[in-house]
C-alpha cells in the first residue's frame, strides 16, 4: 500500500467515476430525447448529475464563502479573510469585519486536522463574528507540500499552536474543536512553562479525546486493537504524480472519506437515492440541505504519515496527554503549569466519536488551576458535530462558552499580572517539573 500507484489508482477511481456522472448526465439529456417520454433518461441524467457533483468535491478546497455579517449596528458589514501567518503546513488566518471597531472579544478556533478542511467550522465561524475578532487555524493538504518541507507531526502542530497564540497575544481565548483539543491543552501548558506572559486568556475544549480510555468508542477500540505495523502498512501511501508533495507518506483524504462513509453507510446510500429522485423530480438546488451537507462532507484532505501515526500511536494508544506524559522536543510537558488561564470542557450526550468523559479529563489534569477557573458542559441529546456547529452550539453552547470568557476576562488578566514579578524572580527560563 505504501506506494505511489496505490496513491494513483484510488485517484483513477475517482476521476473514472466524475467522468461516467458526467458523460450519464450529458448523454440522458440531449435534446433530441425530449421527444420520446422516457423516465429512465430522467434518472438517468439525475444521477450523473448527483455523481458527478460528489466525486468533484472529493479534490476541491471549499470557499469560506461568508461575504458579509450583520453587527449590533444592524448593518451587514462585509467580510474578508486576511492571512496573518504564512507557514507550510497551515496559516493563521483572522476574518476582518469591515467597517466595525474591534470587538473586545478576540477568539482563536482551532481547527481539527483530521481528514476535513477548515471550513467545516463554517457556521461555527459565522455564529461568533457578529460578537467576537474570529480567528482560525487553516491547515493545508499534504498533498499539495513538497517532501523539502520536511515532517509534521503533533509536536510541530503543537508548536504551530504556540506560535500563532504568542502571535496573537495573552488577550486571546482559544477555542479547540475534536481532534486538537489535546495538543491545544499541551500547547497552553508549554506556554505556561517557557512565556507565561503569552498564554492565552482562556481555553475552551470541544469534544476532544483528552483521555481516550475514559469512555471508549469505536474509534478509540480501532486504535487499540490495531497495531502501529499494520496500521502503516494498511493506511498510509505516498503523494502520486500530479501533485506538488508526489513522494510525500499521507494518509490520503480518499482513504479516510471510505472509513467515514463506511462507518454509517446504510445512511448515506439512502441520502444519495433520495437525492436522485430529488434531481429527477426537479425538487433539488445548488444549496439544498443535501448539497450543503455533502459539499463540506466530500472535500477531504491528505495528513501527513507522522502526524497521524503519532496522533494514533501517542494520544490513543499510550495516553500520553491523559498522563500528563507529553514531550515536545524533548521537552516534558506538565499539564499542571497551568495555573493563570481559565478552561472549559464542552461534551455532547449523545457524542459517538468523543464520547463523554473523555474532554472533562482535562480538568483533572489542571492541578494547578484553582477550581474557580474550570467550567464544564454536557450537552443533552447532542452528537458530536451539533457541539460545535448545529442547533446545540447556536442555541445553548455558544452563549455558554461567550459568557465564561467575559467572567475570565478580568480575572486572568489580574493573575497574570500578579504573577509576572515571581516570573521575574525566577529568572528567564522557568524551571521544569519532571515528569515521571
Amino acid at each position: 500500500m505504501r506506494l505511489m500507484a496505490s496513491y494513483d489508482f484510488m485517484e483513477t477511481v475517482r476521476n473514472t467515476n466524475e467522468w461516467l456522472g458526467a458523460s450519464a448526465r450529458a448523454f440522458a439529456s440531449y435534446p433530441g430525447f425530449a421527444l420520446m417520454a422516457n423516465p429512465a433518461l430522467q434518472m438517468t441524467a439525475a444521477w450523473g448529475e448527483v455523481t458527478e457533483r460528489a466525486y468533484s468535491r472529493m479534490i476541491a478546497k471549499p470557499d469560506w464563502g461568508i461575504h458579509s455579517v450583520t453587527c449590533a449596528d444592524g448593518r451587514d458589514h462585509l467580510v474578508s479573510v486576511e492571512k496573518l501567518v504564512s507557514r507550510p503546513f497551515g496559516d493563521l488566518i483572522h476574518f476582518e469585519v469591515q467597517g466595525r471597531d474591534p470587538q473586545p472579544r478576540r477568539v482563536l478556533l482551532v481547527a481539527p486536522m483530521s481528514g476535513h478542511y477548515a471550513t467545516l467550522l463554517r457556521s461555527t465561524v459565522v455564529s461568533l463574528l457578529p460578537d467576537c475578532e474570529v480567528y482560525i487555524t487553516d491547515w493545508h493538504n499534504a498533498r499539495d507540500i513538497p517532501v523539502s518541507e520536511g515532517k509534521f507531526d503533533i509536536e510541530d502542530y503543537t508548536l504551530y499552536l504556540v506560535d500563532f497564540m504568542k502571535e496573537l497575544g495573552p488577550d486571546i481565548n482559544v477555542i479547540a474543536v475534536c481532534q486538537p483539543a489535546p495538543l491545544t491543552l499541551a500547547a497552553t501548558a508549554y506556554l505556561a512553562e517557557i512565556d507565561p506572559k503569552a498564554q492565552p486568556q482562556t481555553l475552551t475544549l470541544i469534544g476532544g479525546p483528552i483521555d481516550p480510555d475514559a469512555t471508549p468508542t469505536e474509534v478509540t477500540d480501532f486504535g487499540n486493537r490495531v497495531t502501529m505495523g499494520v496500521l502503516e502498512e494498511m493506511m498510509i501511501q505516498r503523494v502520486g504524480m500530479k501533485h506538488k508533495g508526489i513522494g510525500r507518506r499521507v494518509y490520503p483524504g480518499l482513504l479516510q472519506l471510505t472509513s467515514f462513509i463506511a462507518m454509517n453507510a446504510d445512511r448515506h446510500a439512502a441520502a444519495f437515492q433520495d437525492q436522485i429522485f430529488r434531481v429527477a423530480r426537479g425538487e433539488a438546488g445548488d444549496r439544498d440541505p443535501h448539497n450543503r451537507f455533502y459539499d463540506e462532507y466530500l472535500a477531504v484532505m491528505d495528513m501527513t504519515a507522522e502526524f497521524y501515526l503519532t496522533t494514533v500511536e501517542r494520544i490513543f494508544k499510550n495516553s500520553e496527554i491523559a498522563s500528563n506524559s507529553f514531550t515536545v522536543n524533548g521537552h516534558p510537558v506538565d499539564i499542571g503549569a497551568i495555573t493563570d488561564v481559565a478552561v472549559k470542557t464542552v461534551e455532547g450526550e449523545k457524542d459517538d466519536i468523543s464520547a463523554p468523559g473523555q474532554c472533562v479529563a482535562a480538568l483533572d489534569l489542571c492541578t494547578g488551576l484553582d477550581d474557580a477557573m474550570k467550567a464544564s458542559h454536557l450537552e443533552p441529546g447532542a452528537g458530536h458535530y451539533g457541539i460545535f456547529a448545529g442547533s446545540s452550539w447556536r442555541n445553548n453552547i455558544r452563549p455558554l462558552v461567550l459568557e465564561f470568557i467575559d467572567q475570565n476576562a478580568g480575572r486572568t488578566r489580574k493573575a497574570k499580572a500578579a504573577a509576572k514579578p515571581q516570573a521575574a524572580r525566577r529568572g528567564a527560563k522557568p524551571a521544569l517539573k519532571a515528569v515521571p
